[in-house]
């Protein structure tokens, strides 16, 4: 898959709610994806912080297109857990979200996330998931 198949599969897969978070494309490789999430009214907390469940949904959404991207394409499936650890507040800047498959079987695939600072590159959030491939 390259960048434009990607960022045509968040019309093609993703709720309106997920599509206004304005995710873009920006990286990925035979294993990972990697999202910009802009940092915007809708998604920001006091002092421009930009809401826990802002990235937790960027997370979500990379991992799916991580997933995507490692099968040749779009397949179905579905979060079976989520854990998060937020490391640090991001303040005033976009959000690079990168989703890494480490393994994926029939019927379960794993993954690791990483968001940081689009600016400053420092981790904010990671999170571990399992996904059911459908």
């Amino acid at each position: 898959m390259t960048l434009d198949d990607l960022q045509a599969a968040l019309p093609a897969y993703f709720a309106p709610w997920v599509q206004a978070l304005g995710l873009q494309a920006v990286a990925h490789d035979a294993d990972s994806v990697t999202l910009r999430l802009p940092v915007n009214a809708q998604v920001a907390r006091t002092g421009d912080m930009l809401c826990g469940q802002a990235m937790l949904a960027a997370a979500d959404t990379a991992m799916v297109l991580a997933l995507a991207s490692q099968a040749g394409g779009f397949r179905p499936c579905t979060t079976v857990q989520m854990s998060t650890s937020f490391l640090r507040p991001l303040s005033g800047q976009d959000a690079l979200v990168q989703a890494r498959v480490v393994r994926s079987g029939k019927t379960l695939a794993f993954g690791e996330i990483d968001i940081r600072g689009a600016a400053d590159g420092r981790s904010v959030c990671r999170a571990s998931t399992t996904y059911a491939l459908l």
